[in-house]
């Protein structure tokens, strides 16, 4: 099924800009979600060449702007609106999606902890933790900032996020790390310096 998505005169006006300076006057404007932060969706935005269209990618026509959707992204971008941030000198594309946020009761109660509980604490140490998905009573997450690279990951993993969700949830009984901690900076952590 193709969402309807809606994009505001002013975005229009802003996307023909960017296409009438690089050149590109019949570019498409692609979206797909690309992941969550804090429950809510994290949007890819690209101009792209029609020729360069993905071939799998549903095509919807609006106001002279052809959209190209990412058909993984399509059933959570149904209703969903694309206008201009008026906080962002400039305007920069931003989107308002009415399917926001998790459906699942399950991962709305662990992001809730995140939110509250372990999100603030990690925060004084430059990190934070987002929940991708609920699957097969486990909770996959992703830690970022500081705690990325981390020495103490395994620590704040275990004995904290993960304690602090299987004790108030009993339908998780793991919280699986999808972070790849070598492109970390390793904040806390630095490999002895080798002699001369």
């Amino acid at each position: 099924m193709t969402p309807t998505i809606t994009v505001t005169s002013a975005a229009v006006a802003k996307i023909d800009a960017v296409r009438s300076k690089t050149g590109r006057p019949d570019a498409c404007l692609r979206i797909a979600i690309a992941g969550r932060r804090s429950g809510s969706f994290l949007y890819e935005l690209d101009l792209v060449a029609p020729e360069d269209a993905p071939p799998d990618d549903l095509v919807v026509d609006n106001e002279g702007l052809r959209l190209l959707i990412d058909p993984a992204s399509s059933p959570n971008l149904d209703g969903a609106v694309i206008g201009l941030d008026p906080s962002v000198m400039g305007g920069a594309l931003h989107v308002e999606n009415p399917n926001d946020g998790w459906r699942d009761p399950v991962a709305a109660r662990i992001q809730e902890i995140l939110d509250r509980q372990i999100n603030p604490s990690i925060a004084a140490h430059g990190g934070y933790v987002d929940l991708l998905e609920v699957r097969d009573g486990a909770a996959y997450v992703q830690l970022g900032g500081g705690c990325q690279g981390c020495a103490q990951v395994d620590v704040t993993l275990r004995q904290g996020i993960e304690v602090a969700i299987v004790n108030a949830i009993p339908q998780i009984d793991r919280v699986v790390d999808t972070t790849d901690h070598a492109a970390g900076t390793n904040p806390y952590f630095q490999p002895a310096k080798k002699a001369s």
